[in-house]
């Protein structure tokens, strides 16, 4: 079997290389490339293989961009670090997705399924594709934090995330305040934060807030095109949105 390499890292190239000789030394590599633009006349020169592994970031752009410039007909097994393409690289001759650091069992599963399925079955190309569309949905759908765990004197106590109304920092400690006006100390940075919580529910609207849509009692044009935030259980009279996010907080008021 022939196979090609696009990766724009070298020591990535000759890692995934090595892996796939490890698993078959039968395999051979026949062309390696770091951009579209090599990739792309490598094809249009009658570059033939029988299975690809391109990396998502190349070094003059993306390789999707490869499919639009180029007739690519062997299958791809994706190799990424970044899984925000998972979906996108599924649209094209996709067989697999696997994210880096890559280990061997996954590639030994990708290569198999490869074997098995596309080479004794082309007229089913179709039907795999929306099997693995399914799978890749439900193997990167991100969860977000549900509930924190507080300790109240000697009892723990868990609290939804629905019962939230905000996070502050104060103190280089942070908190959050429920519907019951009742504050509590959390284990997390307010960045830290911003990557767990559900980003529909609560939005950091500077250095020191993060809020919810229940949390504010009104919204008050402040000076410089920034907004003054009135929250509920707050004394603060300097909840102000940052200047460069105003523009989101507008879009997420207005979802």
């Amino acid at each position: 079997m022939n196979a090609i390499i696009i990766e724009d890292e070298k020591l990535a190239a000759e890692y995934l290389r090595g892996l796939i000789q490890r698993y078959d030394p039968q395999i051979r590599v026949l062309f390696e490339s770091d951009s579209v633009k090599k990739t792309v006349r490598w094809f249009e020169e009658g570059g033939q293989a029988d299975l690809a592994f391109f990396d998502i970031q190349l070094a003059d752009g993306l390789s999707f961009e490869i499919f639009d410039k180029a007739l690519v007909t062997c299958p791809v097994i994706f190799t990424t670090a970044y899984n925000e393409y998972a979906l996108r690289a599924f649209k094209v001759n996709s067989i697999d997705y696997l994210l880096k650091p890559i280990d061997l069992g996954d590639l030994k599963r990708a290569i198999d399924k490869f074997r098995t399925g596309w080479l004794k079955e082309p007229a089913d190309h179709t039907t795999r594709r929306l099997d693995a569309l399914d799978r890749i949905l439900h193997q990167f759908q991100k969860t977000y934090k549900s509930r924190f765990v507080v300790k109240v004197g000697d009892h723990i106590r868990p609290v939804v995330v629905e019962e939230i109304l905000y996070f502050y920092s104060l103190d280089k400690a942070t908190f959050f305040v429920t519907a019951e006006n009742r504050h509590y100390p959390v284990d997390y940075s307010l960045e830290y934060l911003e990557e767990i919580l559900d980003p529909s529910r609560f939005f950091r609207i500077n250095r020191k807030y993060a809020i919810s849509l229940p949390a504010i009692l009104d919204i008050i044009s402040y000076s410089n095109s920034r907004l003054k935030i009135k929250l509920k259980h707050s004394t603060d009279q300097d909840v102000i949105v940052s200047r460069e996010r105003v523009s989101e907080f507008r879009h997420w008021l207005d979802r």
